[in-house]
């Protein structure tokens, strides 16, 4: 990585690419579910770390990793959008896939650094972003994401309290929808590469 690349226009287009495509906003509804289910406590830090984590290594060894094990980034992708789908279903029909999880520990890590917040989405992002921009760039607009990340889930209990169980109720339908959405594009768009 070279500082000499360091250039605001392309940190603030990865930034921005990488927080729509992380959608922590939008996550807030399925993460106040998650943390119910977890005896109502999400390790910020841990899963910051760990999606922060996944994405630099993804930066780095993206490819590389996938390839070692035999895997491609569709295939990657196809994995991700039916987690993601899940998830998406549960909030809609109110039915329980995920088992709640008591120990915060392990729920911090899976579902919440990994798929929903370092989701296939976002590591085939950041990929993607390899070919256009310079590696310290998207390795500086990942470091601002997980600030924000680190934010909403530190002041998760706030924002529910602002929003009201009938507002979380109406947002978590919503965004149920759009995570479908977005499941079935992520697999859809992938299913076609298969066999190319």
């Amino acid at each position: 990585m070279n500082f000499n690349d360091i250039t605001l226009k392309e940190i603030l287009t990865v930034t921005f690419t990488l927080f729509a495509v992380i959608d922590m906003l939008g996550s807030i509804p399925v993460l106040a579910t998650l943390r119910s289910k977890m005896g109502g406590e999400i390790k910020s830090a841990q899963a910051t770390v760990v999606s922060g984590g996944l994405m630099i290594l993804f930066l780095l060894i993206g490819k590389e990793f996938l390839g070692f094990l035999g895997l491609d980034v569709q295939s990657f992708a196809v994995a991700g959008s039916i987690v993601i789908f899940i998830i998406g279903l549960e909030m809609i029909l109110g039915l329980e896939f995920f088992k709640p999880d008591n120990n915060p520990q392990s729920g911090s890590v899976v579902p919440i650094a990994f798929p929903l917040i370092a989701g296939s989405g976002t590591l085939t992002t950041v990929m993607s972003l390899k070919a256009n921009y310079h590696d310290i760039n998207i390795l500086i607009g990942i470091l601002i994401n997980c600030i924000v990340i680190y934010l909403v889930l530190k002041s998760l209990k706030w924002i529910e309290k602002i929003l009201g169980p009938n507002g979380m109720t109406v947002i978590r339908k919503f965004f149920g929808v759009i995570l479908l959405a977005i499941a079935v594009k992520i697999f859809g768009s992938n299913m076609m590469k298969f066999g190319h």
